[in-house]
């Protein structure tokens, strides 16, 4: 079996950052796939489930509300090894095209205040498991470290 693209990536070099992650064609139209990477896989503590969870809710929350990117949301969700996120959207995008979004989104998560969006028994499956303190922290780390100032090895996977 031929690795996905995903696993060609030199997880060892990959730094926080956001990445294309992959193109596909659908009809006449473009999904990007970006890698919205938050910690340096192998080189730092993963996040916590309860952290994940409380910016998955928030993240999905945000971007599918956002007045000019609701409409080309397709996906936002956590990615398996706890150092990231995969956002979908419609269109042919380069990272650097959603650094505003991005930067919107984790200051709004780094702010957020309140009842997390969905956390209730009756809208998620596991409600109990949110931790929006750690949320919030991983979120100003992520705006503080990466997103201000983000560079092009921090926008394009290592060669």
């Amino acid at each position: 079996m031929e690795k996905i693209t995903s696993f060609t990536i030199d997880h060892l070099r990959l730094l926080p950052g956001i990445y294309v992650s992959r193109k596909d064609p659908v009809g006449d139209s473009t999904v990007t796939t970006f890698d919205i990477r938050m910690t340096a896989p192998n080189r730092e503590p993963v996040m916590n489930t309860a952290e994940v969870h409380t910016i998955e809710h928030l993240g999905a929350t945000f971007l599918r509300n956002h007045p000019q990117w609701k409409d080309k949301v397709i996906y936002f969700g956590p990615m398996g090894c706890r150092t990231g996120f995969y956002l979908l959207l419609a269109g042919d995008l380069t990272s650097r095209d959603i650094v505003p979004l991005m930067e919107e989104m984790f200051s709004f998560m780094a702010g957020y205040t309140g009842q997390v969006p969905g956390a209730s028994p009756k809208d998620c499956g596991n409600y109990l498991d949110m931790n929006l303190g750690m949320a919030r922290l991983l979120s100003q780390k992520f705006l503080d470290e990466v997103l201000r100032n983000i560079t092009d090895e921090r926008l394009n996977y290592p060669q």
